[in-house]
């Protein structure tokens, strides 16, 4: 077998079992979730798991970053072509709507498993660790929307951009979505609508 069709299929295993770690993750939770269950919802052997994964906090590190890009492509979001297309929108406000628009469609993905993370980050020092290092990733992102805009012009006068960047990341997190999605009914549509308008109307001039 040729080597390109060997490294697809494991590429499609990985994804297999991936989503089937997604799937029972925010069913039942990460302490709940056993390597077996994943395997047997994957449909493959508990060795297969293992092979790709080691463990199952490596599992849940890559189950995050796929539901994060949708996509299991070695690219990080801040370098994929959308968001050079936000950098170049010279006007500040569809900037910012291209950018909500992105993070809703993240959030849809991303939302329920970073609840599981946040949820067992309380009792898995890894898993702690795992929801720091998500945090400190979006932080990161969302500075590069407060400095994008502020290179745009668009930022009130007078605003820090660090405090911006703090406004932003408050404002645009799974918490919110989660919140207003789920315990209170909102569409996605609802909750990006919203969002936009909070965030244009504390750091926007």
């Amino acid at each position: 077998m040729a080597d390109g069709v060997k490294k697809e299929r494991a590429r499609a295993t990985r994804r297999k079992i991936i989503a089937a770690a997604t799937d029972l993750f925010v069913a039942q939770g990460y302490a709940a979730t056993k390597l077996e269950d994943v395997a047997a919802r994957a449909g493959v052997a508990v060795q297969t798991v293992y092979f790709h994964f080691t463990n199952k906090r490596t599992l849940l590190k890559e189950a995050v970053d796929v539901a994060s890009v949708g996509d299991d492509e070695p690219v990080a979001l801040l370098d994929r072509p959308y968001l050079a297309e936000i950098r170049a929108e010279p006007d500040g406000r569809r900037a910012l709507a291209a950018w909500m628009s992105l993070s809703r469609a993240i959030f849809e993905r991303v939302a329920p498993i970073m609840t599981v993370v946040r949820d067992a980050s309380g009792t898995d020092p890894d898993v702690a660790e795992q929801w720091r290092v998500n945090q400190d990733q979006r932080a990161v992102a969302h500075r590069e929307l407060a400095t994008l805009l502020d290179a745009k012009g668009a930022l009130k006068p007078g605003l820090p951009l660090d405090r911006a960047s703090d406004i932003i990341f408050t404002i645009i997190s799974p918490e919110v979505f989660m919140l207003l999605t789920v315990e209170r009914g909102w569409s996605p549509a609802e909750w990006e609508s919203f969002v936009t308008g909070a965030v244009a109307d504390a750091v926007l001039a």
